[in-house]
């Protein structure tokens, strides 16, 4: 069969995880469009300011707005957090202090975090004082509830958890999975800090990580949250005292959230988030038809097509380097911007491996549009992601197929 219809046949036997992915997206357009009104978001609020940027009402509406819908006290939305990396950084050095101790459960964390938590003489936690542990996942991927027991301990000031798989060979975390280790940390008598990479797991289920017992929920916007529209920033929800300790990190001790201007103006942030939950769903789609191909073509896919995902990545693992790069270069091929570019391995800042990355983006390295990356050395893995709209990520699958199917 050719291609198209082989797609066709992929697409038939998708047809109960789309009506799931559509539901869970309208709940949550629902759920954002009402908090759009609760908010009475008004043309006012996409105005840019300059200087300080006191009384920014968009600035400091649209962290409102983030925290209704994530149902938490406080929100921090920002143009000027760069990353998800950057966020993350910046939480985390506004709750900890020299002496405390960041407890990470979900097995070591994401590459370009590593360094900013035990790098040395570069300004890290490790540097300030700041000691940190680790608990391994069970060999099934799921959080190891006696190793966390054990290691808990009054000086224990911050548990880390990180939804998604990284550079892992294992599933990303759902909301009820969460929620089920949040509640055995405070059965147990944990008081502390309970802070969440959500990364990649925005508008996937209908519940965010700060409805489920966690403090604080960090990501980026040029993933999930964005919607595809927000050129940069990312965002950190939760409650309210710790959202007013990380602002004092994030600007001055003195100020606080009370300054930050950002002259070009808050639409695409606003419009980014109200199209999120619509384009999530097309980016889950686009993972499950091509992930499906990936299978009947005989290879490996975390998570299986068989299972519902909590992000939207997906890692299709190749049996040679030269497999996994032409699938990546496949991604880039397809891409609306650079689609002319053949990608390279390379030794990315934040990174131990060299690393080949496709990211024919209109937002620079925005991972949710259309976008594949991966350490090139074994298991050859690679990790995709995205897609604006389902019908590209179809278009991008018949490219692939032309190459691997020969």
């Amino acid at each position: 069969m050719d291609n198209k219809q082989f797609i066709a046949k992929c697409e038939e036997g998708l047809k109960e995880h789309y009506k799931r992915i559509d539901d869970t997206a309208y709940f949550n357009q629902c759920k954002v469009t009402e908090a759009f009104l609760q908010n009475r978001i008004a043309a006012r609020h996409f105005a840019g300011t300059t200087g300080y940027g006191y009384g920014d009402e968009g600035r400091d509406t649209l962290g409102k707005l983030y925290a209704d819908v994530f149902k938490a006290e406080a929100g921090i939305v920002s143009p000027h957090l760069l990353s998800g990396t950057h966020s993350l950084s910046v939480a985390l050095f506004g709750l900890l202090k020299g002496g405390d101790t960041m407890l990470c459960i979900s097995g070591m964390p994401y590459d370009t975090i590593r360094p900013v938590i035990f790098g040395e003489n570069i300004g890290s936690l490790k540097d300030l004082g700041v000691n940190f542990e680790c608990c391994d996942l069970t060999a099934q991927g799921g959080f190891d509830f006696e190793k966390i027991g054990a290691h808990l301990s009054e000086s224990i000031k911050l548990v880390y958890i990180q939804r998604s798989r990284g550079y892992e060979l294992r599933e990303a975390f759902s909301c009820a999975q969460i929620g089920e280790v949040c509640q055995y940390l405070r059965d147990s008598g944990y008081n502390g800090i309970i802070f969440v990479d959500n990364c990649y797991g925005e508008f996937v289920e209908k519940q965010e990580p700060t409805e489920v017992g966690a403090d604080i929920c960090v990501g980026s916007l040029i993933k999930n949250a964005g919607g595809g529209l927000a050129p940069t920033g990312g965002y950190i929800v939760g409650k309210s005292q710790l959202i007013e300790q990380i602002g004092r990190r994030f600007t001055a001790p003195s100020i606080g959230l009370e300054v930050g201007s950002y002259a070009l103006g808050y639409q695409y942030f606003y419009q980014g988030l109200f199209m999120a939950a619509h384009t999530v769903a097309q980016a889950l789609k686009t993972s499950f038809l091509i992930g499906m191909a990936m299978t009947e073509l005989g290879y490996k896919n975390y998570p299986a097509i068989d299972k519902i995902p909590y992000d939207i990545t997906r890692c299709i693992q190749f049996d040679s380097a030269d497999k996994m790069i032409d699938f990546i270069r496949g991604i880039q091929y397809a891409s609306p911007v650079d689609g002319f570019v053949s990608c390279e391995p390379w030794d990315m800042p934040g990174y131990d491996d060299k690393i080949i990355m496709a990211a024919g983006t209109f937002v620079s390295g925005a991972s949710i549009e259309l976008s594949a990356d991966g350490p090139v050395k074994p298991p050859y893995a690679a990790y995709f992601q995205g897609g604006l709209t389902y019908e590209h990520g179809k278009y991008a699958l018949e490219r692939i197929l032309d190459k691997l199917r020969k």
